[in-house]
């Protein structure tokens, strides 16, 4: 049987009043009026009525003395992203060189950040697990990547194929984003944009191929 009691009381904790409860879920105040005096089986509205009120129809059904017992799980970032039509890409702590240097390590997510999943699809190849998110560091690639400016790595693409793309790629201790061009003597020259920082060659064994370079984002 429907708690009337139970929801009067909610009503008045919430700060709300039966006609105020009764436009937000588009019925009649009359309707919350007998629901709260007269005994009933409850209302096809009950899952909005509880929801607006912050507890569950089993509560207001007199079903448990919980006024939580029922509810749905919070939905997690990962579930409200796909809802949303987003990814939710890995956000990695390394910044990569572009001058000064950053030591190759072992690569930390710290946190996850959304992409709309069409967009993805448009600028990557591979799987989503493939990207994560990193910085620049350095002015070696100025004016194409600032110093702090974000880049999206792709890891589907990891052999240098086509010329003259930028690449995140480790280069002895260092990790590196460079322009490379591949030499017909079959070594690798890295690149920067930034025309006072001379080219670097390097062997395909010195070279560690982490990704190509899809994306490059910053603040204004």
């Amino acid at each position: 049987m429907f708690r009337g009691d139970r929801l009067e009381e909610l009503i008045r904790e919430c700060g709300l009043t039966q006609s105020s409860l009764a436009r937000r879920i588009g019925i009649s105040q009359t309707a919350i009026w007998k629901l709260t005096k007269e005994p009933s089986q409850g209302s096809k509205h009950i899952h909005k009525i509880a929801f607006e009120l912050g507890t569950t129809p089993a509560y207001l059904m007199g079903e448990t003395d919980d006024p939580a017992e029922g509810a749905p799980p919070a939905p997690t970032p990962q579930l409200l992203a796909e809802q949303l039509g987003m990814r939710m890409i890995p956000d990695v702590d390394i910044a990569y060189s572009m001058g000064g240097g950053s030591v190759v390590q072992e690569y930390v997510t710290e946190k996850k950040v959304p992409f709309r999943q069409d967009w993805l699809d448009r600028v990557t190849r591979g799987r989503p697990s493939d990207v994560f998110l990193t910085r620049g560091d350095g002015d070696s690639m100025l004016p194409t990547i600032l110093d702090g400016d974000d880049v999206l790595v792709n890891r589907a693409e990891n052999v240098i194929d086509r010329q003259d793309r930028i690449w995140a790629l480790g280069y002895g201790e260092l990790a590196q984003i460079k322009r490379v061009r591949r030499l017909p003597n079959g070594t690798f020259q890295l690149n920067s944009d930034n025309p006072v920082i001379s080219p670097i060659e390097a062997t395909e064994d010195e070279l560690h191929v982490v990704g190509r370079v899809v994306w490059i984002g910053r603040k204004m």
